[in-house]
């Protein structure tokens, strides 16, 4: 007999409410009084702040700078891209007045502006026309450039972190002299995106191109980085793009090269957003809650005492938080949690479970008498704990929570390959893979002819090409869509977010 979970329903049950359950439980985050929009809370928001600061510190190690431009975009400048706006338009919010007034006792919007200003939906446009300033000579490039920003995109079927239609992020846009090396950047920021992932998150992926239909609105290339979730569905956890002389030429970015002769700039545009949280739940996330791999946890530690009236115990307790903080891990001090709020411990123990906090150490008298620790460690399980002497918890934090975050890359890597279909060979293969029933669904690697009117068979049954993969096979095989005709390319066929 199952064991009573603290999420329910549990996953196999109904995974898109335990989703929703472990974000309300871990108290990630909500849905605001504004349609679409979300609240981040406190944990919620300290998970984002380590990604920014882990992710900003790869953006910087590659040469890039960090600006802000307005969250306001004059519609003139959208309008300049043609294929753009068509990618954006339906989801665009625009600002067509300053000033409201009372009328009939009601506000009402007043004088209007001379121009209407989008809201951000991505910044492409109104950086191009500050690059078109800034660039004059082959001696300004390249020009790397990263901003952390919200941006907004209407959203007419709003998901917590997944979909909203505000959301943070960090858009990189550069500029470069050539093709070629604006695509060496194209392909190393996807690079950083893989490894960021992989190291930080715990989140294996595959990597790849996006097939013509899927690009960016606008650019000549878009590389992926595409996610499984323990549904089997695939989640877009970054991208980036070769923009070309695209928006250059819009925008009249030109540069005269070293024999004297007026050029447009190539550019790219890449961005990672807080989706990633929802990756994160979904990738790691249990029947108890959230798990965090301790590299991007707000908190590595939490330390409950039994007994908040002993003194001594509580002496103990700030002994044990004190040492702790002295120790690194992952280039930084161990941030360490003493929890005194006037709770029972259980309740408290499954507070910092639910949470998915690496390390949740309770003290008790039996502790402090024999100088020990009893510890819940948030990768096995939670109703197990585990006992060490002080001093040796102490020493061994560090490489316990490097354990913790490479047991969570492991599951994660061996779960990816368990549901990764490389089999599939026919359209009736294909069809009964993908069938309602499945749970999880897979993710299949096989043949595309690259015809669209394959890719539209497929996306009858809600499925997507993903990418195609960087590592080709180079081997021969059918279509396994409809047409069956020869074909040498692989792509990675899922459903998705």
């Amino acid at each position: 007999m199952n064991r009573k979970t603290a999420i329910n329903p549990r996953r196999i049950e109904n995974y898109p409410d335990w989703y929703q359950e472990v974000i309300k439980s871990a108290e990630l985050a909500e849905m605001s009084s504004i349609r679409g929009c979300m609240v981040i809370r406190q944990w919620g928001y300290g998970l984002w702040q380590e990604i920014q600061r882990l992710l900003d510190l790869r953006i910087r190690d590659t040469g890039h700078d960090n600006v802000y431009f307005p969250l306001f975009i004059p519609l003139s400048y959208i309008e300049k891209e043609a294929a753009h706006v068509e990618g954006f338009a339906k989801e665009m919010a625009v600002v067509t007045h300053h000033r409201l007034e009372k009328k009939d006792g009601k506000l009402q919007p007043s004088a209007p502006l001379t121009e209407p200003l989008v809201v951000r939906p991505t910044s492409e446009t109104v950086i191009g026309a500050a690059m078109s300033k800034w660039i004059t000579s082959y001696r300004d490039l390249p020009l790397l450039l990263n901003q952390w920003a919200n941006v907004v995109r209407w959203e007419m079927r709003p998901r917590i972190f997944l979909r909203t239609t505000e959301f943070l992020w960090q858009e990189g846009h550069t500029a470069h002299a050539s093709k070629d090396e604006a695509l060496r950047e194209t392909r190393q920021m996807l690079e950083v995106y893989r490894t960021f992932l992989r190291d930080e998150l715990a989140i294996p992926v595959f990597c790849g191109e996006k097939p013509p239909s899927e690009r960016f609105p606008g650019a000549e290339m878009t590389l992926t980085v595409e996610a499984m979730m323990q549904d089997g569905k695939a989640l877009q956890a970054g991208t980036s793009h070769y923009l070309g002389n695209n928006f250059a030429k819009a925008a009249d970015i030109r540069f005269t090269d070293n024999n004297g002769e007026q050029q447009y700039v190539h550019t790219t545009s890449w961005g990672m957003t807080s989706r990633v949280i929802g990756a994160l739940i979904m990738v790691h996330g249990d029947d108890d809650g959230l798990c965090v791999p301790p590299r991007v946890a707000p908190r590595h530690v939490v330390v409950i005492p039994a007994n908040l009236n002993d003194s001594e115990l509580s002496s103990y307790s700030n002994q044990l938080v004190t040492e702790l903080k002295k120790i690194k891990f992952a280039d930084r001090s161990l941030v360490v949690h003493i929890d005194n709020r006037e709770r029972r411990l259980g309740e408290k123990n499954w507070y910092w479970i639910k949470k998915g906090v690496p390390l949740i150490v309770n003290i008790g008298n039996r502790e402090q008498q024999s100088q020990t620790v009893s510890f819940i460690r948030r990768d096995g399980d939670v109703q197990k704990r585990q006992s060490l002497a002080i001093a040796e918890f102490i020493a061994q934090s560090g490489p316990l929570l490097a354990e913790i975050q490479n047991n969570y890359l492991e599951r994660a890597q061996k779960f990816l390959a368990q549901h990764t279909n490389n089999e599939v060979q026919t359209f009736a293969d294909f069809q009964q893979v993908f069938a309602d029933n499945v749970f999880p669904q897979p993710f299949v690697v096989a043949k595309w002819c690259e015809n669209r009117q394959c890719q539209r068979q497929a996306e009858e049954f809600a499925v997507t090409i993903r990418c195609l993969p960087s590592e080709q096979s180079r081997s021969t095989g059918n279509c396994v869509i409809c047409c069956s005709k020869e074909a040498t390319v692989d792509a990675v066929f899922a459903k998705s977010y």
